[in-house]
């Protein structure tokens, strides 16, 4: 037996190389075995690869020529709320919060102008 130090560097294995690379395993292994996990962790890669890469995907519809007709159409709605519920929600939370910071402001604002009463 004799120590072996193992090193990945782009998917290559090198032995008694101490370059810029990620060490994988520093201890006492026989040589059958370095090649033997050598075999695995290439076959790991490979799979991983494979399933990682070649995944079927679904197709999806083309939602944009609907979009563009539900926004393009002249109902009187302002152009920020045509997208339904969520867009309202979205636009009463800012003007609450706008409302609510503004009025923060004036409070600290005038908090500050007026002189603290000594007790």
């Amino acid at each position: 037996m004799r120590l072996s130090l193992l090193i990945v560097r782009q998917s290559r294995l090198k032995k008694k190389e101490v370059t810029f690379s990620t060490v994988l395993v520093l201890k006492r292994l026989p040589e059958g075995e370095v090649i033997t996990m050598f075999r695995h962790l290439r076959s790991l890669q490979q799979v991983s690869r494979r399933t990682l890469s070649s995944s079927a995907r679904r197709p999806l519809e083309n939602k944009v020529p609907h979009k563009q007709k539900l926004f393009q159409e002249d109902n009187g709605m302002p152009v920020h709320l045509k997208g339904g519920s969520t867009d309202a929600l979205l636009y009463r939370a800012t003007m609450a919060l706008t409302v609510f910071g503004s009025g923060y402001v004036l409070y600290t604002l005038i908090d500050a102008a007026l002189p603290k009463k000594k007790n």
